[in-house]
């Protein structure tokens, strides 16, 4: 699998579909590998595109940091106070080193898919390195703000009785984790065949802390969005458990022009019944930009 030497650190990256597409980075939420998007949802955008994954840091096979964590037990009852963090690093650090990707690909500019904390790291993408992001598609994610897209108090609860999970009890964890923030399409045998090999792959709860760390830390980003000026869509679930819709509602009414699309059957996940609803809407919202390619993007 290719490197790239991006702001001191070595971050892993995978690139399918067609070399001379129009670029597509897709950025994966918290604890979450490359290898999590689902290959046949990848392979939707076809010959249209040329898609990029990637592990960010302190994950997968990219470079480990070192610096305080933040367990989840640990964030749900911060929630409680207004006191920001000390952290190693920010949201905005992630966002640099997905710019520097793009930069280690000779890629002046891309289209931009979050997912979480991967909405979170495209959103600061956006504003923070404007010219680099054609078009923004927004996923599952919150402004930051703490007025909403929080999680539900009954899954706050829960998660903050739960043990941390062990390599032995990894695979069950992730299982349970699942059940509780996913919608109602969820599928446990492709959940288990998946979190196997992520898993298999590699396993950094400690990552996953420090990166939960740096959510909590950074600032509200609901002033840098009304700055962004690329296509926007905004997508969120109505029965999100973790982050909750208004996240999406308050995300798509600060970026000036977005526009939202939110599934009644979906929770904190990618339900497969909604695929190509999904990748036909990131598409067209890529052609909002590609004016061009328009047609190309969207036949």
């Amino acid at each position: 699998m290719p490197n790239a030497d991006v702001n001191g650190l070595t971050i892993a990256y995978e690139e399918y579909g067609n070399p001379d597409g129009a670029p597509l980075l897709l950025v994966m939420g918290l604890g979450g590998q490359l290898v999590d998007w689902p290959p046949e949802f990848v392979e939707l955008f076809g010959d249209r595109f040329r898609v990029i994954a990637f592990d960010n840091r302190d994950i997968g096979l990219s470079s480990e940091t070192t610096g305080p964590m933040m367990t989840p037990q640990q964030y749900f009852k911060s929630r409680l106070t207004r006191r920001a963090p000390a952290a190693g690093y920010l949201i905005a650090d992630m966002a640099d080193d997905a710019a520097g990707l793009l930069d280690h690909l000779g890629i002046h500019s891309a289209h931009v898919v979050g997912v979480s904390m991967g909405g979170m790291i495209a959103q600061t993408l956006a504003f923070r390195h404007r010219s680099r992001v054609r078009s923004l598609t927004s996923i599952m994610s919150n402004t930051g703000n703490r007025r909403n897209g929080q999680a539900a108090a009954s899954l706050m609860a829960k998660a903050a009785r739960r043990k941390p999970p062990t390599r032995e009890t990894a695979l069950e964890d992730v299982v349970e984790t699942y059940a509780l923030i996913a919608g109602p399409e969820r599928d446990e045998a492709r959940l288990r065949e998946s979190a196997e090999a992520s898993i298999a792959r590699s396993w950094r709860p400690q990552g996953t802390a420090r990166q939960l760390l740096a959510i909590h830390a950074s600032p509200d980003r609901t002033p840098d969005l009304r700055t962004i000026t690329a296509p926007t869509l905004v997508v969120h679930g109505l029965v999100d458990p973790l982050v909750k819709p208004s996240g999406g509602v308050a995300t798509a009414k600060a970026v000036p022009g977005s526009r939202l699309l939110m599934f009644p059957d979906m929770g904190h996940d990618l339900p497969r019944s909604r695929w190509v609803e999904l990748v036909d809407a990131i598409t067209r919202n890529a052609a909002r930009d590609d004016r061009s390619l328009g047609a190309a993007l969207v036949s």
